[in-house]
């Protein structure tokens, strides 16, 4: 195909392909799955023990804030290693060494806002 609208013809078409494929192999599951539901096989299973009382059950948000700031602190993290192979490379090492004080100043603010509200204290 050529032209301005051949390549995103081609993108479609493999899209629509793959998803063919994809759909073909969950039907294809169903159809050969054997299918016998039986009261033990449709409760819910939790680590070996029956369940006992109501799914609901509630949560600390400070679970919540702590998985937040774990994210937080992956990402700064991946942001990490590309800078240090940049700011070997001949011209560009103050450059990179500024923004990457930048960047740690946000993260430092950051934790010093949640220190501030008193997020980082586990009691």
């Amino acid at each position: 195909m050529s032209g301005y609208f051949g390549s995103y013809a081609v993108v479609v078409v493999l899209f629509l392909v793959g998803v063919a494929i994809f759909a073909g192999g969950l039907f294809v599951n169903r159809m050969l799955r054997p299918s016998r539901p039986t009261p033990e096989k449709l409760t819910t299973y939790e680590c070996g023990v029956d369940p006992v009382g109501e799914g609901w059950a509630q949560s600390q948000i400070r679970y919540y804030v702590f998985t937040y700031l774990y994210v937080v602190f992956a990402v700064d993290a991946v942001f990490l290693f590309p800078w240090a192979t940049v700011f070997a490379t001949p011209g560009y090492g103050m450059t990179t060494l500024v923004e990457m004080f930048v960047f740690l100043a946000f993260i430092a603010l950051g934790i010093l806002y949640a220190w501030r509200k008193r997020v980082l204290g586990w009691t």
